[in-house]
């Protein structure tokens, strides 16, 4: 896998606290990442999604009016049931009924606040990666799910 091709995919954050915004995408420009667009308005996410096509979402949970379980709704209705973009949420939140909640809506993986550094790039990474994966495995198969493209091979 060629680092170059993780560093070139697109990133989008969401989170009402633009000081949060403004730290990961420091973060992750620090790190060499150079696709990345932040919004602080959670009602935008959809249209975003849409016009910059996203590879992973970081999506804040705790916004007021349209929170990240409303975005996570939202973003699961639109998605293609075939198609894995991964949202990663950011919380302070570390109740087991919040990470059940936003797991259960598509939400692949945490990111607690306040953010360690290493931690932070290695998660993000490692979502990228599988997202770069699977758009392979896609462009391989495009008519089928992974699974089944694997249980088609294997009979």
């Amino acid at each position: 896998m060629n680092v170059s091709d993780i560093l070139a995919m697109r990133i989008l954050i969401v989170d009402d606290e633009i000081d949060n915004v403004q730290l990961l995408e420091k973060i992750l420009t620090r790190e060499g990442f150079s696709n990345i667009v932040s919004t602080t308005d959670p009602t935008r996410t959809l249209d975003l999604v849409i016009a910059f096509d996203p590879d992973l979402v970081l999506l804040d949970l705790m916004m007021p009016e349209f929170d990240g379980y409303a975005v996570l709704e939202q973003l699961a209705r639109c998605t293609p049931k075939n198609d894995f973009r991964p949202v990663m949420v950011l919380t302070a939140d570390i109740m087991p009924e919040a990470k059940h909640r936003a797991l259960a809506l598509g939400a692949k993986d945490f990111l607690t606040k306040p953010f360690d550094f290493i931690e932070s790039i290695l998660r993000i990474s490692n979502l990228l990666e599988t997202r770069l994966l699977y758009k392979r495995l896609h462009a391989l198969i495009p008519d089928e799910t992974p699974l089944q493209a694997w249980h088609l091979k294997r009979d």
